[in-house]
């Protein structure tokens, strides 16, 4: 099969969704929720955190990026569990982590105990990267598999408008010095209902087929409304998932050297993208383009709808057009309004509302491309016995590159102002030159046959 194609027709299994998998695929999802509501509800209190603890630029950056560098954590060290005790099992133990990390930064009365829990918090973040996409790929058929996992997307993008609405309010209705409070612990509403619904979800039915539990990977299927259990039990006892049983093979190896390459690409580019020091430092650039506070908090609350709609755009052609094509038009449209909000920033008097135009721009092509693909194509690229490993390489790949942009960023757009931006805009270039030459296509492809692209 070459690369940049997809099966013209697919199998009458693989095209067949239950309102079973779609509850299951949603449950999931919440960790998205919490994933996007956790990592962007920072951006509301920089201000605050800057004059409650006396810190400098530099340590902003490192109390925004502390839970970054958790999220580098939690993604490393998720993969090789989530393989071996099941997918299930450690979406409990993130549901619980980041209840605890919201009333832990809540309550902080210190700094270094708001980084020990921002940190948990960022634990629990690239651990629900890891896993939740691959738990919603392993219930999905492979012709709603992007949408389904786009779900996940869609959960992160809601998370952090709901973390900007949130922001907004709380800042209008209370003092400082409690605000920043409420904004942190308000995450812990979603994390006891995710732990409550997680507790409900059933196993991968892939996760049980590959360690030979077949009587359990059956009972799971009919609960999804698999009409023929026992027929795809034989489809997902693959010979590498059979030996699987005995001992999970290396992912350093190899035959996965493609499936790896891709998953690192993709992952780093979606980063150099900028986005994340974007989203963290929104009501700043929006400040420094000669918006007022409560302006810039509002403009920050229009970048977290358009991401909203966008992704819920993207839901719809992720599947009908592919991964590719979205990520040939996300990298032309993300370089050019990335360079309308450098250009903005280096006027002596910036035109706000070109500004919030380019910021807007960027946010839509990023979230009908980049942020709808990167963790539908990562948690397709792998072969399902390194499948855990795999999404966890190319999730600590984003994180570690998010965590030292995010941690930088305030130092470095001091010094150079708006050519920060023109620098992003080349990485997108960058991007476009890979997904033309190397990036494969996965729409419509079985989890089993996925591997066999590269």
């Amino acid at each position: 099969m070459d690369l940049h194609t997809t099966p013209p027709s697919l199998p009458p299994h693989e095209a067949r969704v239950t309102p079973a998998i779609v509850l299951s695929a949603f449950g999931a999802a919440l960790g998205g929720l919490l994933f996007g509501l956790d990592t962007a509800v920072i951006s509301g209190a920089t201000e605050a955190l800057q004059t409650r603890f006396a810190l400098s630029d530099a340590g902003l950056g490192f109390t925004v990026a502390s839970a970054l560098i958790g999220t580098v954590l939690g993604s490393l060290g998720t993969g090789a569990p989530a393989d071996r005790l099941g997918r299930r099992p450690v979406l409990l133990a993130i549901a619980a982590a980041y209840l605890a990390s919201a009333l832990g930064t809540a309550m902080a009365g210190s700094w270094p105990v708001l980084l020990v829990f921002r940190g948990l918090g960022g634990v629990a973040i690239g651990a629900a990267s890891v896993v939740t996409p691959v738990y919603i790929a392993e219930v999905s058929p492979a012709r709603f598999r992007g949408r389904l996992v786009a779900l996940n997307q869609l959960n992160i993008v809601g998370g952090i408008l709901l973390a900007f609405l949130s922001n907004f309010l709380l800042a209008r209705m209370l003092p400082g010095e409690l605000a920043w409070r409420w904004m942190l612990g308000i995450v812990a509403v979603p994390a006891l209902l995710f732990l409550i619904v997680a507790l409900a979800l059933p196993e991968s039915p892939r996760w049980l087929a590959v360690r030979g539990r077949a009587g359990e990977a059956q009972a799971v299927l009919r609960r999804l409304g698999e009409a023929d259990p026992a027929g795809a039990l034989r489809r997902f006892a693959t010979p590498a998932g059979a030996a699987s049983t005995r001992k999970a093979p290396r992912l350093l190896q190899r035959r996965y050297r493609f499936p790896i390459g891709c998953a690192v690409a993709v992952a780093a580019f979606n980063q150099l993208s900028g986005i994340n020091a974007l989203l963290y430092y929104a009501p700043r650039i929006f400040a420094a383009g000669g918006a007022a506070a409560g302006s810039a908090m509002l403009q920050s609350v229009a970048v977290g709808l358009a991401n909203f709609v966008f992704t819920i755009l993207a839901l719809f052609l992720i599947d009908r057009f592919g991964r590719r094509p979205l990520l040939l038009f996300g990298s032309v449209a993300c370089a050019a309004a990335l360079l309308v909000v450098g250009w903005q920033l280096e006027r002596a008097r910036p035109d706000g509302t070109l500004l919030l135009a380019g910021f807007l721009g960027f946010i839509a092509a990023f979230a009908v491309s980049q942020g709808a693909v990167i963790w539908v194509f990562i948690s397709e690229v792998f072969p399902s016995e390194v499948r855990g490993k795999g999404q966890a390489l190319g999730a600590t790949t984003h994180w570690v590159m998010a965590a030292a942009i995010s941690w930088a960023f305030p130092v470095v757009a001091a010094r150079l102002g708006g050519w920060v931006f023109v620098a992003f805009a080349a990485a997108m270039v960058a991007q476009l030159l890979w997904v033309l030459r190397v990036m494969p296509e996965t729409r419509g492809v079985p989890l089993e046959e996925v591997a066999g692209l590269g």
